[in-house]
């Protein structure tokens, strides 16, 4: 089963999610949170940490991570790792390829014209959500 990683990042304030635009299919033009692939024998923490840095220029140390879940697309045989946390400051984006920006927490990421993952993206930040203090404020 092939292995991704994608990552959701909140702003100091928890007030704002990072995006990209994707420049290529799947969801060509559409918003989309950060990540990439998982390389076979790689620890899926590493990886998560080393493709953020890739895509985003933030590093682990302007971050800590928590893996919040799995989605497992048989069909396509896909292994999805989500990984969630906050910036502890502000950091200077450094795109790789897509555009990168900050949305509003309360966007709606279910609208499928907007945003990538057929309304993925929204049940993930709505897991978030009922898990922030657990999730997003370990060492606060």
């Amino acid at each position: 089963m092939k292995k991704l990683n994608i990552i959701i990042v909140y702003n100091k304030e928890e007030s704002k999610i990072l995006m990209c635009k994707r420049e290529k299919n799947p969801y060509k033009g559409k918003y989309n949170l950060v990540g990439g692939k998982v390389e076979q024998g790689e620890n899926e923490m590493h990886a998560a940490y080393r493709e953020l840095q890739e895509e985003t220029g933030i590093t682990k140390e302007n971050i800590q991570l928590a893996h919040l879940m799995n989605l497992q697309y048989k069909m396509s045989d896909i292994e999805l790792e989500v990984y969630v946390g906050k910036l502890n400051k502000e950091v200077e984006l450094q795109e790789e390829v897509n555009e990168l920006l900050w949305i509003s927490k309360k966007e709606d990421f279910f609208n499928m014209e907007k945003y990538a993952g057929e309304g993925n993206i929204g049940h993930m930040i709505q897991q978030v959500e009922l898990y922030k203090e657990r999730l997003l404020n370990k060492h606060d």
